[in-house]
């Protein structure tokens, strides 16, 4: 593991510059250097001392064994916990977050070092580190002796095709995940099959975030040939992928499969009247859904004008978003109907359909059925005179 990096000083001397991870291992390599010193002058003493060859022999053996330090791994312990405390992070054998540390490709390889010591880790952290591109395979390779693994997030790590393809191995090593973040990964986009191919029926991920990875339609359909192996899978985000509407068919399909789901997120994914219809037709499989995103889906507009009955079965919905959906007045005129029988609605988010606001009074009115309700968001819809009016007869005690 390199030591010092060189920088100029302003006279032109060279200094060296402590490298990232021995930095914060300095003091404790500071004593194991001055105890090697001390041990290797009693070592030379008793060299002198013994004329014979064959002692010699044995003395100078004595001296190339390793220090204890080197040795013990309550002592390697010690200094991982150094390398987090310099960080700013909490040192525990459980998690290594090391999210948006700036990390440089040599910090990886320093990193690796770590990960034989923590064999009881269950959370892994290095989003939002840029040089982890190219380099993922060296912490790969390790992941075998952190198979107690639950969460790897991976987000904005600039992946290569070959970190995914090396990912995609690295996962059946961790059979106990649980939680899966690649989002912002545009590589993801493509070979999601490499990467998620080993997830088997039983699969324990209960997270699986793919934000903004380009994925393509063959990507769409293999996420719904997926869905149904993941039993115990709750939060699935597949924003801003533009291209899996086309895919929604299979996706909505695998979705009635899903009944643990509490959470879909498909923002900006490209959805159209249409799509609203093979999605209803999967909502009543899907009666724990907490939250439910389909915002900024331009083309969306008019797919609710049938009365798509199914989403008012579920129950437990406590987030609707469905704002910049491009929503209709027949839309308003439906959701009307479906939006007052949510008795768990918590949030709705109607913002940026300015269609919609010379028919949203009866649909405002009939918010004084919804008893949880704490957020309503309807700005930039072009309201007119009678939508405040409704609003203004909305109990407070909504918290509106």
């Amino acid at each position: 593991m390199s030591e010092t990096r060189k920088e100029k000083s302003s006279d032109g001397e060279t200094k060296p510059q402590t490298s990232f991870v021995n930095k914060f291992f300095r003091g404790s390599k500071l004593r194991s250097s001055k105890a090697e010193r001390r041990k290797e002058g009693n070592d030379l003493r008793t060299t002198d001392c013994q004329p014979g060859d064959e002692t010699q022999e044995t003395a100078t053996l004595v001296t190339a064994k390793p220090l204890p330090s080197e040795m013990e791994p309550g002592r390697r312990m010690e200094k991982n916990e150094q390398f987090l405390q310099k960080l700013g992070k909490n040192a525990v054998d459980k998690c290594l977050d090391l999210n948006n540390c700036r990390l440089t490709t040599a910090d990886v390889r320093e990193m690796v070092t770590l990960l034989p010591f923590l064999p009881d880790l269950e959370k892994l952290d290095i989003s939002w580190n840029d040089f982890i591109g190219g380099t993922l395979h060296s912490i790969t390779e390790q992941m075998h002796l952190v198979s107690k693994l639950k969460s790897l997030r991976l987000s904005s790590c600039r992946l290569t095709t070959d970190d995914v393809r090396a990912l995609g191995e690295a996962l059946k090593a961790v059979p106990d995940l649980e939680e899966l973040n690649l989002s912002w990964n545009s590589n993801v986009g493509g070979n999601l099959p490499l990467i998620l191919q080993n997830f088997q029926a039983g699969s324990k991920i209960h997270v699986l975030e793919l934000v903004d990875c380009a994925l393509t339609s063959e990507d769409g359909e293999f996420v719904g040939q997926l869905l149904p192996m993941l039993q115990s899978l709750e939060v699935l985000d597949l924003s801003i992928n533009r291209n899996i509407g086309g895919s929604l068919d299979s996706i909505a399909q695998g979705l009635k499969r899903a009944s643990t789901l509490k959470v879909l997120k498909l923002q900006s994914c490209g959805l159209s009247q249409k799509s609203v219809k093979l999605l209803d037709a999967a909502f009543r499989y899907l009666g724990e859904l907490r939250k439910l995103d389909l915002s900024c889906n331009k083309e969306l507009g008019g797919g609710f004008e049938d009365s798509p009955a199914q989403v008012a079965t579920l129950e437990h919905l406590a987030v609707l978003d469905l704002h910049q959906c491009s929503l209709t007045v027949g839309d308003v005129v439906s959701l009307t109907q479906i939006i007052p029988l949510l008795s768990s609605l918590r949030e709705l988010d109607l913002s940026a359909n300015k269609k919609m606001g010379s028919s949203s009074e009866n649909l405002l009115s009939r918010l004084r059925f919804l008893p949880a309700l704490t957020s309503l968001l309807i700005n930039n819809c072009a309201l007119e005179r009678e939508t405040f009016t409704a609003l203004a007869h909305v109990p407070q005690t909504q918290g509106l």
